[in-house]
């Protein structure tokens, strides 16, 4: 699973990076996003647009707008089998500007050991996601998402039996464009390959949602 991404990159490279407008968004240096936080996400409507959407997809048919507490998470194996994600996978694909991500190893003993995890070099990327318009009862829009996931590369197994999709910079676009059909995009849902990725340990005052500065990301030798 993903359950905490930095995205610490300025909002015009992220702009220039995904070739699309800035919005009117403040969005500042982020090193511990968490669900039910606010991010930019990358979407086609009409045309390549970035917009503001809560982490925690929730569905245009929910009544209640918690059960997106429950959606941070979609699996790619099910993604056109289950209703919260059929009807987004048809027709709210997104991408997820992000620059790294947050994996536990578990430990004999002791808490588990965090670890940072990027793609070399510490580029921007964008995993694969859905996105949703919920509608309130007032008649206020929430827009959501929710993060996709597949089997883990040989990297991500050492932590973990799932990993975030990673889209390959020449897959974002077909990902994204409402032409393509669902059997289209589901190949694009794979590992990314481990060489090209690394991960190293970081303190474990990432724990805490509240902690958010650069002292999140940088390398320890040990806790």
């Amino acid at each position: 699973m993903c359950g905490r991404f930095s995205r610490h990159h300025k909002p015009d490279e992220i702009a220039e990076r995904f070739d699309v407008e800035l919005i009117d968004f403040d969005f500042d240096p982020r090193y511990n996003i968490a669900p039910s936080q606010i991010s930019p996400v990358i979407a086609f409507q009409s045309q390549r647009k970035m917009m503001a959407a809560k982490w925690g997809l929730v569905p245009f048919w929910a009544k209640d707008p918690a059960i997106g507490n429950k959606l941070i998470n979609a699996r790619a194996e099910t993604l056109a089998e289950k209703p919260s994600f059929k009807n987004a996978l048809a027709k709210r694909r997104c991408l997820i500007p992000a620059d790294g991500f947050y994996e536990w190893q578990k430990k004999s003993k002791g808490p588990s050991q965090p670890y940072y995890v990027r793609l070399n070099g510490g580029g921007l990327f964008a995993f694969a996601g859905l996105w949703e318009a919920w509608k309130n009862p007032e008649g206020g829009m929430l827009q959501t998402f929710t993060i996709i996931t597949t089997e883990p590369n040989e990297l991500i197994k050492t932590f973990h039996h799932r990993m975030a999709v990673i889209l390959k910079p020449e897959d974002e676009g077909a990902w994204i464009d409402p032409e393509n059909s669902v059997n289209d995009v589901l190949p694009l849902l794979k590992p990314y390959p481990a060489e090209g990725m690394e991960a190293y340990m970081v303190s474990r005052a990432i724990n805490s949602p509240s902690t958010d500065n650069e002292a999140l990301i940088e390398r320890i030798s040990a806790e």
